[in-house]
């Protein structure tokens, strides 16, 4: 099991049917298509960190450093609910196939994104976290501003996190070492 970034069209192919598979069948946030596939509208700005195991894509996220981001659309006025920052950065579409869910994956996309980030200088990082996990972004080190957006059964909450919150959570959840 390895974490990498996408580089492939085939991985490209396989992450467009994971992304298909969590954000249309499992929570119903895009309509279906005959395709089976879900191509996210921030592609071309989209750096993808993928979790192979053998060449199966079992995991991925994606991470833009582009404005406006997907958030932008849906919080106004974002900046002045955030602590200050230089380099923000958006986590988007965090997916991990179902028989891998409570696996090394999760572990191995955050440890690849701790790369990205002290490589890139990021200073804050904002997702739209699914409210049912919330718990879990919580945990990582994200902190809740704004409100909820979206409608149910697929709303989020806007998040960010920091580099010092971002290793504190790692460090609270014992994967420091795993990294």
């Amino acid at each position: 099991m390895i974490a990498k970034i996408a580089t492939e069209d085939w991985e490209y192919s396989q992450m467009f049917r994971l992304n298909y598979q969590t954000f249309v069948d499992e929570i119903p946030h895009h309509p279906t298509n005959s395709s089976g596939q879900l191509v996210d509208k921030f592609h071309d700005k989209n750096k993808y960190i993928i979790v192979l195991q053998a060449e199966e894509v079992i995991g991925m996220m994606s991470v833009n450093e582009h404005r406006p981001f997907s958030i932008d659309a849906k919080v106004s006025n974002i900046d002045a609910l955030l602590p200050k920052f230089t380099k923000p950065f958006e986590i988007r579409l965090l997916a991990v196939k179902n028989e891998y869910r409570g696996s090394l994956v999760f572990i191995k996309l955050f440890a690849k994104l701790k790369d990205i980030i002290e490589e890139q200088k990021y200073d804050i990082g904002l997702i739209s976290g699914i409210v049912s996990q919330q718990k879990l972004y919580t945990k990582i080190g994200f902190v809740p501003f704004g409100n909820l957006v979206g409608k149910a059964p697929a709303q989020f909450q806007p998040m960010y996190i920091t580099y010092n919150l971002y290793l504190k959570g790692l460090e609270n959840m014992n994967l420091v070492n795993k990294l």
